[in-house]
């Protein structure tokens, strides 16, 4: 079994539908069965994604972007048009609050890319029949690879401000959504119907915007970030680099994780206090922790295992779960203000409750994870959530 994910003895092989994990702690193995938890809800949104239209962002112009038709574009979500002048220029900061006349067709391309290829790897990952990964390959090249539609491998001009910037390095968050569709891909990539110039196609894509990420301004302002920035920033590298094969990045994010994350953004008590200081804190912590948890899921192997890895004084992935933990079982326990957008909706079922509860053999987590709503309906809670097939991620 591949050691990115969980250790397994010769007796504990894993069956089609189960997930079965050990990691030295006393006690028996906790199991959870991911694909027959989520058969009826990934089959449901396959079918739908079967009618799905191809989308592309070339379906919608950016009239305020410096860029050109294939390229990415969205605003800075709490900046709004100053009411003192006349154009509304520059606009000026609503820390936590979104501004919904910001432009954002491109962003609900990813989203919905990324949802229906999801679901078509996931159904075909559970059933291995080939029109799911038939109808993805028509949405992967639309969307990635037709000279016509595709979408050029960068972020430029991400989050600009109106006024201020046409492009920050912040935006490179907007793509979060899309660190599921290499998993999906993954998932389809050894039958005989994916056609393997589709397969090298989207890899090079993948590759390509990995390598804008590092090389460019705005990756570096990004990857330099003292929040939650930085670590989705990585996640993506991470995963983008994974599926490539790029093992270069991969051991830059290992040392990014030790070093910053755990090292600099988290506190004593597994809180991370940069996320705390936001008007929306229980939201931000709750995404921090998810992220950190995949990068966890996605970087370790049995040399270099993160869910052990720890400072001297303690801090640790396995004390950011434990802090945050209780207030997920029981929100009025939460010592700060309500977050001021989305309180009600949160928690949904967090991917660090599966990923923390398997690789740490703690069932409070898995029962947790299952009770959460899978699909939350809140706008601002679904765009916070990367993961939304997590059988693509456990193996």
């Amino acid at each position: 079994m591949d050691t990115r994910f969980f250790k397994v003895t010769t007796l504990a092989i894993f069956a089609a539908t189960t997930l079965i994990a050990q990691t030295g702690q006393a006690g028996e193995k906790v199991t959870v069965d991911v694909a027959t938890i989520d058969r009826a809800r990934i089959l449901k949104a396959a079918e739908a994604a079967l009618k799905q239209e191809p989308v592309s962002i070339t379906k919608f112009t950016a009239k305020l972007s410096e860029g050109g038709p294939h390229d990415f574009y969205s605003n800075g979500d709490y900046w709004w048009p100053d009411p003192t002048k006349t154009n509304g220029l520059p606009y000026i900061q609503r820390d936590g609050q979104s501004n919904p006349g910001n432009f954002t067709q491109h962003r609900q391309m990813v989203k919905e890319l990324h949802l229906s290829v999801a679901a078509l790897g996931a159904a075909y990952k559970i059933t291995r029949d080939d029109r799911y990964l038939t109808k993805a390959v028509e949405l992967l090249k639309v969307f990635f690879l037709d000279p016509e539609t595709r979408m050029n491998p960068n972020l430029q001009y991400a989050q600009a401000i109106p006024g201020v910037s046409p492009g920050r390095g912040i935006g490179i968050i907007d793509t979060l959504q899309l660190i599921e569709v290499p998993r999906a891909i993954e998932a389809m990539a050894k039958s005989p119907a994916m056609p393997p110039e589709v397969l090298s196609g989207l890899k090079q894509w993948f590759r390509d915007y990995a390598n804008w990420m590092v090389t460019s301004k705005n990756g570096h302002d990004e990857a330099a970030a003292k929040n939650n920035h930085a670590v989705a920033f990585h996640l993506q590298l991470a995963v983008f680099a994974e599926f490539v094969g790029d093992e270069e990045k991969l051991a830059q994010c290992r040392r990014q994780f030790k070093e910053v994350f755990v090292g600099k953004q988290m506190a004593p008590d597994g809180s991370f206090p940069a996320e705390l200081a936001r008007t929306k804190p229980y939201g931000y912590s709750i995404f921090q922790l998810d992220n950190m948890v995949t990068l966890c899921q996605v970087l370790s192997t049995s040399d270099d295992d993160l869910w052990k890895f720890e400072t001297t004084d303690g801090r640790g992935i396995r004390k950011a779960v434990e802090f945050l933990y209780p207030f997920l079982v029981d929100k009025s326990k939460w010592p700060k203000k309500p977050d001021i957008q989305a309180w009600d909706d949160w928690p949904a079922r967090q991917p660090h409750l599966l990923f923390a509860g398997l690789a740490f053999n703690e069932p409070r987590y898995l029962e947790l994870w299952k009770k959460l709503p899978a699909d939350p309906e809140n706008v601002e809670v679904q765009r916070n959530i990367a993961i939304t097939q997590p059988v693509l991620w456990v193996d």
